[in-house]
Formats: structure tokens, C-alpha cells, sequence
């Protein structure tokens, strides 16, 4: 029999003190049916991502508790980093991955926002297939102005949010609750300090100024000083990895600046390294089932 499977990934606004992301995820290892797959945290955005995965009805209570806990020990009135943010829980996508499907994603999310607005008293907004409307599919347009204009942004009743009243939490802000396809959370960072030239090549690949499909992209400073093209790949099947990686090569060369390193940020599809290893070694023919684990694992 079959399993049923669904992801989660909530980002957190907190990646700087251990023992508050450590609290956040212990309340995810308390339910039963999730097993959690990876937490990264980031200084320099003040974010963590968590993911973990298992029968809906288990993901989905193991979200609650960690919007529970997260809003209990995060003060957006005192929180800063690089990243954009609305909230001590920032965003919660539930991800479809075997035998769920967007529908049922999406139930789940209209669900979880409900509960985190009549138990927390959160306001939420619902975005990607779980939106409302067109104008919230997009998770940046959701989230300009961010926190600190969040309470002036919920005053326009074109913003105001799909479940709550129009005030921010006092301390928790609001949170975004969706459901998606698989992302990749993929960090480039240049061999140079100015974030400026990071910002303009984010602008050149990004799809709402023309760029590459499908792909987000931002320029803040990482942790170690370098400037860093941020990018959200929302469908690698649309616009590989690899498609990213050489336009920001590309347009980091304008400047004379080239690419130190990149990093992925939590988990990916292993599809999505197939088609690297295509592209970088010219493999003809070349399958997922030639993967000496792939096979163990059949």
C-alpha cells in the first residue's frame, strides 16, 4: 500500500539564537507520523528553514505547533535581517510529494490558517495555489513593506488578510500559508562586498523584471560579507538550475565579478541534480535510474 506523503517547509524569523530555533523544532519532533528532514539557519537573513514530511494530517498539526511555539518566542519588534519578512512565522507552504494531492494541499493550508487565527490570533494571508486571489499568488508581493509597514498595508482593504482582523499580531506580525510545488532555495554568492552589483544581476534574472521563469531572485549580503544573489527556483522543470546559475555568471561578469560559491538552502529534488550533471559533463542518454542509489532504493 502506498503511503501518503506531504512536505512542509516553514521559515522562521530567527536564525541567530540556538535555543529558540532548537524549542521551534523540538515541537515538530513531539508529533507522531513527521519525520524531520532538515533545519538550516541562516545569521545573516535571521531565518531558519525547517522542513519536514509525513501523512497530512500529522504535517499539518506539527505546523500548528511550530507557529505555537515560534510566535510564543519570536518579537518581530526587535528582529532585523536581510531577508523579507511579515512575520515571526513567516511563511508555511505545504508541498504535495506522493498520493496528496494540490487540492488536498491547498485544505490543508485554508485549515492551518484558520487555526492559527482562532487559537494565536494571527492574521493570514493564503498564497500560491492556495490564493484567494491573483494579486497574492505571488509570496514578494505579499510580503512589500514587510513587517514594519505591515500594520499601514493591512489599513487598505485591498490588503486586508483572507482569515483574521486587519491588525498585525502585537509581537507575531502575520503569517503566509500556501500550497506549492517543489522550490529551490538557492543562494550565489559573488567575489565581492557590493551588494549593489548583487542587486542588479538579481534584477536581470528574476521573472517580474524579464528574467528566467518561474525564478524569484534578490541581492542582500551573507553572512560572511559577500554580496549574494538570493533565488527561489519555483519549477527546476521549467528553469533548471543550471539556467540560473550561468545568467548570473553572465550578468556578474558585466561588472567584472565572478561567482564564489553557491549553497541550496534545505532539501531539493534529486531530479534537479540529474539535470546539472546533463548539463555540466554533456552526459548523452543519461538516466535517473543509473544512479547507483536510486536503484538500491527500488
Amino acid at each position: 500500500m502506498s503511503r501518503r506523503l506531504l512536505e512542509c517547509v516553514p521559515n522562521i524569523s530567527e536564525g541567530r539564537r540556538r535555543e529558540v530555533i532548537e524549542a521551534v523544532v523540538q515541537a515538530v519532533r513531539g508529533v507522531e507520523g513527521v519525520r524531520l528532514l532538515d533545519v538550516q539557519s541562516d545569521e545573516s537573513h535571521n531565518r531558519s528553514v525547517i522542513t519536514f514530511a509525513g501523512e497530512p494530517e500529522a504535517v499539518a498539526e506539527a505546523a500548528f505547533r511550530l507557529c505555537e511555539r515560534a510566535v510564543a518566542l519570536i518579537d518581530m519588534n526587535t528582529h532585523r535581517g536581510e531577508h523579507p519578512r511579515i512575520g515571526a512565522v513567516d511563511v508555511v507552504p505545504f508541498v504535495p510529494i506522493a498520493d496528496v494531492t494540490m487540492d488536498d494541499a491547498v485544505a490543508l493550508a485554508r485549515a492551518l490558517g484558520r487555526r492559527l487565527w482562532e487559537r494565536l490570533q494571527v492574521p493570514v494571508y493564503f498564497y500560491a495555489a492556495a490564493a484567494t486571489r491573483p494579486e497574492r499568488v505571488r509570496l514578494p508581493d505579499i510580503r512589500k513593506g514587510e513587517y514594519e509597514g505591515l500594520r499601514e498595508k493591512m489599513s487598505d482593504p485591498a490588503w486586508a488578510p483572507d482569515v483574521g482582523t486587519a491588525v498585525p499580531h502585537p509581537t507575531a506580525g502575520a503569517t503566509v500559508v500556501g500550497a506549492r510545488r517543489p522550490l529551490i532555495a538557492y543562494n550565489i554568492n559573488l567575489n565581492t562586498t557590493d551588494v549593489n552589483v548583487a542587486k542588479q544581476v538579481a534584477r536581470a534574472v528574476r521573472e517580474s523584471s524579464g528574467g528566467l521563469v518561474n525564478v524569484q531572485a534578490m541581492g542582500v549580503t551573507s553572512e560572511r560579507g559577500q554580496a549574494q544573489v538570493s533565488l527561489n527556483l519555483l519549477d527546476h522543470t521549467r528553469t533548471p538550475i543550471m539556467r540560473a546559475f550561468e545568467l548570473v555568471r553572465v550578468e556578474a561578469a558585466r561588472f567584472g565579478v565572478e561567482i564564489a560559491e553557491s549553497e541550496v538552502v534545505g532539501l531539493l529534488p534529486l531530479d534537479a541534480l540529474v539535470d546539472v550533471a546533463r548539463y555540466a559533463l554533456r552526459l548523452r542518454d543519461f538516466r535517473r535510474d543509473q544512479i547507483l542509489e536510486t536503484r538500491l532504493m527500488e
